[in-house]
């Protein structure tokens, strides 16, 4: 259990054994774009101690972002990490972003984007088109969604690589096209490219069951029509980020599906959480027989299972809110159906 965010930055940013060996046969310098959004400065954190671990502390490590959180900048230069403020959507010449041989590539555009869909196209398709054209010398590892894929039946297991996109409205489709424009770098450059379709991260502060949890404290009914999902811990999920690297190539992209192996039931998400904070969770809907499911089978033979797993992460949730401590007010929308966020 966690009595403070500090705590929890601390368990994020501590890499495994497997990630620091990775991290020593990684080659050159870390950029990260997008380093300030909700998964970039734990990401940063835990690439800098690993590469410490690994005996490559020269290796430098550039979080870029506007950084319109200074205490959070601040934080991470006290850890060694190169604190760079480039706002990649204001027109600034990319060519002044620092050079390095390996680049995590985490911008991107969700949440008002069924209003002003340009605003999606702009930052999850043409802005990774001008990336891909500055890093075409790098390795790339960029985050994508499981929103490239259609609903599932919860019978099939989730979604494969293999599968066919089925990107339901503006979002999913402006994603889908940040992976081909990076697909596009991987076959005409010769870049090398590692692709992460994830959903969805829990950090205790945001995620599904931040927001299940959330709900059930306040006396609000959950809302079960999205009746299943896949969560993973986001330390597991910055750490197959980063170990991706390795895995880049070209002239075809990797593409890897990053969540956890349950097809987990928010109903019971629901009651275990109001079991833990002594209230009665309550619910509304009916199970859908389809959900945004993904098979993370090639993922977990890659890297392993996550190390924390579901039932730990419920536990860990309730104590979170039991203690008072503080949520992003971010909340992931899971519930949707019809892509428009």
């Amino acid at each position: 259990m966690f009595t403070s965010e500090r705590e929890l930055e601390d368990r994020l940013a501590t890499p495994s054994a497997a990630l620091v060996a990775d991290a020593g046969r990684l080659n050159g310098d870390l950029v990260v774009l997008g380093a300030g959004g909700k998964m970039g400065p734990s990401l940063v954190r835990l690439a800098r101690r690993a590469l410490d671990a690994a005996g490559r502390g020269s290796a430098r490590v550039y979080a870029v972002s506007r950084w319109s959180d200074d205490a959070a900048a601040r934080a991470l230069a006290d850890e060694g990490v190169d604190v760079v403020r480039h706002d990649l959507m204001g027109g600034d010449d990319l060519a002044g972003l620092p050079d390095a041989a390996n680049v995590v590539f985490m911008v991107g555009a969700k949440f008002g984007t069924s209003a002003a869909p340009y605003q999606a196209w702009a930052v999850n398709a043409a802005l990774p088109a001008a990336v891909a054209r500055r890093y075409r010398d790098s390795v790339i590892a960029a985050f994508s969604t499981g929103n490239v894929y259609p609903l599932a039946h919860l019978a099939s297991g989730g979604c494969a690589e293999e599968d066919q996109p089925g990107p339901v409205g503006e979002y999913a489709m402006s994603c889908l096209g940040r992976e081909r424009v990076f697909e596009h770098a991987a076959a005409a450059y010769g870049t090398r490219v590692a692709i992460l379709r994830l959903n969805y991260a829990v950090d205790l502060r945001y995620g599904v069951i931040a927001d299940i949890a959330a709900a059930v404290a306040a006396g609000e009914p959950v809302d079960v029509t999205t009746g299943h999902v896949n969560v993973v811990w986001q330390g597991y999920a910055n750490e197959v980020a980063l170990r991706s690297l390795l895995h880049a190539r070209a002239p075809e992209a990797f593409t890897l599906n990053l969540t956890g192996p349950e097809t987990a039931s928010v109903r019971r998400i629901a009651i275990r959480l109001g079991a833990a904070l002594g209230v009665e969770a309550t619910f509304t809907g009916e199970e859908s027989g389809t959900a945004l499911l993904s098979d993370a089978s090639r993922c977990h033979g890659l890297f392993g299972y996550p190390e924390v797993p579901l039932d730990t992460l419920i536990a860990w949730q309730a104590g979170w809110l039991s203690r008072g401590l503080p949520l992003s007010g971010k909340p992931t929308k899971f519930a949707l159906r019809d892509g428009r966020f």
